[in-house]
């Protein structure tokens, strides 16, 4: 008896921005939505928290090339904050360490929150990604050790209160890469002198790319191949930022290649590429002597 066949995974090429749920792993969301486009070639821009929800942008086929461009991109979230207690993972899956009285108004922590806005120093959590010798900073903390960890630069452009209540608040952060929103909140705690952990995280945006364009994996569910491929973005989605660079039909021919060619501008570190029918070739380097060349391609257009 033969075994059954599997069913044959699709060339799909773009971006999903995804609005993923609270509870769910990135690479478990990743995985269905794969299965749920059948696509061949799949990964995710950095990962979220099981803990948090919103916006994870997916990538599917060419656009994975460029899956890494938003890693250093700027972040967005809405945090929820529990004053008055503090965990060892400064987050609601820790373990409490201590409950301390919350005696803050709202004006206590609006002056608070403005001491946190700009550069500011934040230690790494124990429970994190990081490496150590290569071995992830969670991995120690799960063991019971605790490392030195040396403070990391990070800017907060904007924290703005939007909710509180006598134990707890909601505020909007927006920050640059990097930033511990879990160990924003417990160092914000400790300035109140109550202490506080993380509660809810939801990211609204990286980058330009925001959480009103992103759709939930239930309603994916309930669409038809051609209305859930509408959905998807081109791969040149991920990289707004770029400077834009448009070649005609020989340089394009040279380029696709992997030729350098000659372009009278100033040096950059990358460009988005576009043929003479304006489209997405990929990213190219000016060099400080006047010379593109092809760093990233897409297939389509080799």
């Amino acid at each position: 008896m033969s075994a059954p066949r599997r069913s044959v995974r699709r060339r799909l090429d773009g971006v999903l921005l995804l609005d993923k749920s609270l509870g769910v792993s990135s690479n478990h969301a990743l995985q269905a939505a794969r299965r749920l486009y059948n696509a061949n070639k799949a990964g995710h821009t950095g990962t979220l928290d099981p803990l948090a929800s919103g916006l994870l942008p997916l990538c599917f086929g060419e656009a994975t090339k460029f899956s890494s461009a938003l890693l250093d991109a700027d972040k967005r979230y809405v945090a929820t904050v529990q004053l008055g207690v503090t965990t060892d993972t400064a987050d609601a899956e820790g373990i409490v360490l201590a409950r301390r009285p919350v005696t803050t108004s709202r004006a206590d922590l609006e002056q608070v929150l403005t001491r946190f806005q700009g550069d500011i120093e934040q230690v790494p959590p124990m429970y994190s990604a990081l490496k150590r010798d290569g071995k992830p900073l969670y991995a120690y903390a799960r063991e019971g050790i605790v490392l030195e960890r040396a403070p990391r630069h990070v800017h907060i452009y904007q924290i703005q209160l939007v909710e509180w209540e006598e134990e707890y608040f909601v505020c909007e952060v927006s920050c640059s890469k990097g930033t511990y929103i879990r160990t924003l909140a417990a160092d914000i705690g400790e300035a109140l002198g109550c202490g506080a952990h993380l509660t809810a995280l939801r990211r609204t945006g990286i980058g330009a790319l925001d959480i009103a364009q992103a759709h939930a994996i239930t309603m994916l569910e309930s669409l038809d191949n051609p209305a859930r491929d509408a959905l998807l973005l081109p791969a040149d989605a991920l990289l707004p930022d770029l400077g834009i660079v448009r070649l005609d039909t020989e340089n394009s021919a040279k380029v696709k290649q992997g030729q350098a060619v000659r372009w009278n501008c100033e040096a950059a570190a990358l460009m988005r590429a576009y043929d003479a029918d304006n489209r997405f070739m990929g990213v190219c380097q000016v060099t400080a002597d006047g010379w593109l060349q092809p760093k990233r391609l897409i297939s389509s257009a080799i």
